[in-house]
């Protein structure tokens, strides 16, 4: 088979995964903070169920980086999924038992599911080649879109699922995302053959030291902080996925408080969704088209925009919250494909597991320290507050372009 048909395929195939596992870490994504806020008793500490599974998806990602590094991407894709699993049940468990502390356990442990989705799009620039390694890594995010829009809206059918199985209620759309994660990861073990980042390294003509393959993530710092484009990228992905999680995460609270309803808050947390994912391919063209900083940018611009309109949008339902949301996934998007294609681009082959795991890495302690955070500026000074902030934070996303020209890249 030629390089050009195992791309196809490579393509295809984790396309596919996408579509099932985003069922699965986006299924939840509206009742998230809902449940921890029933299970804790206190609306303060909702913020810490999206943050413990962002945390989970940045150690998660150490875990699948290391794996891939030495045995290829499906090893450790599918590995990410089974944590997932694991922390998918005992989601359930700490529900019906009323463990907050379990719960989190939950949330950790399913962040896995979230690495796995992310780490997804680096296995289709394995075999890409140079000039559409930003549309080709858009093509995965985007067949994300399928299945994490339809996830949130699966409130409705998650409460059937869930009275069938007397669970609480808020359980239910955790049910279907186990569902989703567990199709996702029989995909890719069945379908992701042969394996694209062993498959590059056979054809790349490059010395690989003894033991190399298995360096721990230090050495993709190492590969990171000697690159000012891979920094950059890394920086962009890391600030814009802080602004996005900080005011995702709280607006179902801040929604609830406007007695909006559950398939309210999930059609609005849909539309944010399809901001992150269904226009990817566009933002990948522009890559390729006008270079990433140009588009990290843009993010930093559509960044800032959402968080303003989301600190001036009133509780419950609202035009403005909604476009604030759906904005807010579009900056994100430009942040993540522009931040991954420029780390990706200035990487050597060898090296690309440990700096592509050590970003997700960066992206998932920087947005879990911003969904903690946000619960307790909400708690404290309201959400309008966490907007104005977040709106900060875009800003300094938009800092990263000129300083990293300066800097010669």
């Amino acid at each position: 088979m030629s390089t050009h048909a195992l791309q196809r395929r490579t393509i295809a195939t984790l396309a596919g995964s996408q579509v099932l596992g985003g069922v699965g870490v986006s299924a939840g994504a509206a009742v998230g903070a809902l449940l921890a806020a029933d299970v804790s008793g206190s609306e303060a500490w909702a913020g810490l169920g999206g943050t413990a599974q962002t945390l989970g998806g940045a150690l998660a990602a150490i875990v699948i980086a290391r794996i891939m590094a030495a045995k290829g991407r499906r090893p450790g894709l599918v590995t990410g999924y089974a944590m997932a699993i694991a922390g998918g049940l005992l989601i359930v468990g700490a529900a019906v038992v009323g463990s907050f502390a379990l719960l989190l356990l939950g949330f950790l442990l399913f962040g896995g599911a979230t690495a796995a989705n992310s780490q997804a799009r680096f296995a289709a620039t394995d075999l890409a080649d140079d000039v559409h390694k930003g549309r080709h890594l858009s093509i995965v995010v985007w067949a994300t879109t399928i299945g994490a829009v339809a996830g949130p809206n699966l409130t409705g059918p998650g409460r059937w699922v869930a009275q069938q199985l007397h669970l609480p209620v808020l359980v239910g759309p955790y049910v279907l995302s186990l569902v989703g994660i567990l199709l996702a990861g029989l995909v890719l073990t069945l379908a992701l053959r042969p394996d694209p980042l062993l498959t590059a390294r056979a054809l790349q003509v490059e010395h690989v030291e003894p033991g190399e393959d298995h360096a721990p993530p230090a050495t993709g710092w190492a590969a990171i902080h000697t690159r000012p484009d891979a920094l950059t990228g890394v920086l962009a992905m890391a600030l814009g996925h802080t602004v996005m999680v900080s005011v995702m995460i709280m607006t179902p609270i801040h929604m609830r408080h406007g007695d909006a309803t559950l398939e309210v808050i999930g059609l609005v947390i849909s539309l944010h969704v399809v901001g992150m994912y269904a226009f990817s391919p566009v933002t990948g063209w522009a890559v390729d088209r006008w270079g990433a900083r140009s588009v990290i940018g843009a993010g930093s611009l559509l960044l800032l925009t959402a968080s303003l309109l989301a600190a001036s949008s009133r509780e419950g339902q609202s035009l403005a919250l909604t476009a604030a949301l759906f904005v807010l996934g579009l900056g994100w998007s430009c942040t993540l494909i522009a931040g991954s294609t420029l780390l990706t681009a200035a990487i050597p082959l060898r090296q690309r597991p440990a700096a592509q795991g050590l970003a997700d890495v960066a992206m998932g302690l920087a947005g879990g320290g911003g969904g903690a955070l946000a619960g307790l500026i909400v708690g404290w000074w309201g959400y309008q507050a966490l907007g104005l902030l977040a709106g900060g934070t875009a800003l300094l996303v938009g800092l990263l372009v000129p300083l990293g020209r300066r800097r010669g890249c």
